[in-house]
């Protein structure tokens, strides 16, 4: 009778582990999310149009494979090179979960943030003549939807979302001034 016990505690804890690894196995065939661009290659230039020296709009996005547990997006977009330490571009959160694209030119639904030029909404590449710098856009999925007040900087959105992100993806584009 304890051998038999034994050998159906053994098949139950198999099984247990059996649906765990195909559970993980499933997970992991799950695409990540992802952020892209028409506008450039990541890791690849970002033309001018999108910059200070130019028009000075946010290029085109594309969202894609958003985990089904988020409730919201938080972007960000900022250039780690910068002389002073890394400048803010962009920042909005509380963007719709179901947002699958961000227009040229115009800002997502959400609540935006203030950037390091002390303004809410995109500002474009402007780094000072010199190499290239990076610009990097951040996307968070997060499972709630922040209650920080519009404006809020980058740090304040950051705290806000710590242990509330699900998924986070990137797309960097480079820029030098011309």
């Amino acid at each position: 009778m304890q051998k038999a016990f034994m050998v159906a505690a053994a098949l139950c804890a198999l099984g247990l582990l059996c649906a765990a690894w195909r559970c993980q196995a499933a997970e992991q065939q799950k695409p990540a999310m992802s952020l892209t661009t028409t506008a450039f290659e990541n890791n690849g230039a970002i033309p001018v149009k999108y910059t200070c020296q130019g028009q000075d709009i946010s290029p085109p996005l594309e969202i894609a494979d958003v985990p089904e547990k988020a409730k919201s997006l938080a972007l960000v977009m900022d250039d780690p090179d910068a002389p002073k330490g890394t400048w803010d571009h962009w920042i909005v959160w509380n963007i719709p979960r179901d947002t699958t694209a961000i227009a040229e030119g115009k800002e997502p639904k959400g609540v935006a943030g203030t950037n390091s030029f002390s303004k809410t909404g995109y500002r474009g590449p402007c780094p000072p003549k010199g190499p290239a710098h990076r610009y990097v856009f951040k996307l968070y999925a997060l499972d709630t939807e922040l209650d920080i007040k519009e404006g809020s900087r980058k740090g304040e959105l950051e705290k806000a979302m710590n242990d509330h992100i699900v998924a986070k993806t990137q797309l960097i584009g480079k820029y030098a001034r011309q």
